[in-house]
């Protein structure tokens, strides 16, 4: 399969979901565009609940537009739901850069003292 720039993505992002909405819901309303890869509500580890939103990823990137032009905005149990394409990971990188290991790996206090190198920092 030929990807005509890497804009086209079929991954979609749902956001705004009323906590009625299981991954077998999610998948059946996106179905009716075209055949549905995977859907799942994200929840919450602790509580077991849905975190309110999800991802669901179709078979291609002309459905997915499809069903995200059809789906934005729609009122399901009340609520207006956000569907947007899905960023990939990698771009939001910098909206979190403060990360543990990024943060701390910067910050170690044993580095350059007495780690060797120049003068092992006895100086």
């Amino acid at each position: 399969m030929i990807q005509k720039g890497s804009s086209m993505s079929s991954k979609i992002y749902v956001g705004n979901l009323p906590y009625s909405v299981t991954d077998a819901s999610l998948k059946s309303n996106f179905a009716e565009f075209g055949r549905v890869a995977s859907a799942r509500v994200m929840m919450d580890r602790d509580t077991g609940t849905s975190k309110g939103f999800g991802f669901v990823e179709m078979a291609s990137p002309e459905v997915a537009q499809a069903a995200i032009t059809a789906l934005h905005g729609m009122s399901v149990d009340g609520r207006s739901i956000v569907v947007s394409l899905a960023r990939p990971r990698e771009a939001s990188n910098s909206a979190d850069g403060y990360s543990a290991a990024g943060y701390t790996a910067t910050k170690r206090s044993d580095v350059g003292y007495g780690t060797g190198g120049f003068g092992g920092g006895r100086y």
